[in-house]
């Protein structure tokens, strides 16, 4: 896993050409570009309701991660631990509804509960509200998901519980929707993504 997260980092830094010092908006193509405030997924509203304190009203002074050797291995672990301790299990199966946001119950869940899972641990191991956003997106069968992206000084990065991989958002095969704000949990931004994708087509 080290030798792994160092030829990861040393790859990440080497393709996106950064190097200690740049300032984050210098190229605004390492992060996504945020639109207008958009509606919130219907199933976030409901996660809030049923998880009060994870959405709190607050607002919070959005921040980017530095990302030396030592978060970027973090990430990489905690994003894997989660992957392998969730078994995949659909709402339908496991809450009897077609959409249901919620942490893992006994181990299974969809995407959102990857998701959000991740975010919870990465906030219990010290990284910023801020930075873990809930992203939505079309995936290469133009069906919804739910990935996490971290705002870092090397761009946005995703994890993703179908791609194992930690990855720069443009290097995934995804069409993004729309995000949580890095300025409160329960506002939302949409997304212009105009990238060509494996998506070929995107209902918004």
């Amino acid at each position: 896993m080290k030798l792994l997260g160092k030829a990861l980092f040393a790859f990440t830094i080497a393709f996106t050409g950064i190097v200690a010092g740049t300032p984050a908006l210098a190229d605004p193509g390492r992060f996504m570009d945020m639109k207008a405030a958009v509606k919130a997924p219907i199933g976030h509203k409901q996660f809030c309701r049923d998880n009060r304190s994870a959405c709190p009203q607050e607002q919070y002074e959005p921040v980017v991660v530095k990302l030396d050797e030592a978060r970027w291995n973090q990430l990489i672990a905690i994003n894997a631990e989660v992957n392998r301790r969730i078994r995949p299990m659909t709402d339908d199966d496991l809450f009897g509804t077609v959409e249901h946001w919620s942490y893992p119950v006994n181990g299974y869940g969809d995407c959102e509960e990857y998701v959000l899972e991740k975010q919870r641990v990465l906030i219990e191991a010290g990284w910023p509200k801020s930075a873990l956003l809930i992203t939505v997106a079309k995936d290469v069968s133009n069906s919804g998901h739910a990935v996490l992206t971290v705002r870092t000084d090397h761009g946005d990065m995703i994890l993703d519980n179908q791609i194992e991989a930690v990855l720069p958002w443009y290097s995934t095969p995804y069409r993004y929707i729309k995000r949580q704000s890095a300025s409160s949990p329960v506002k939302w931004t949409g997304i212009s993504d105009t990238r060509v994708t494996t998506v070929s087509s995107v209902s918004r």
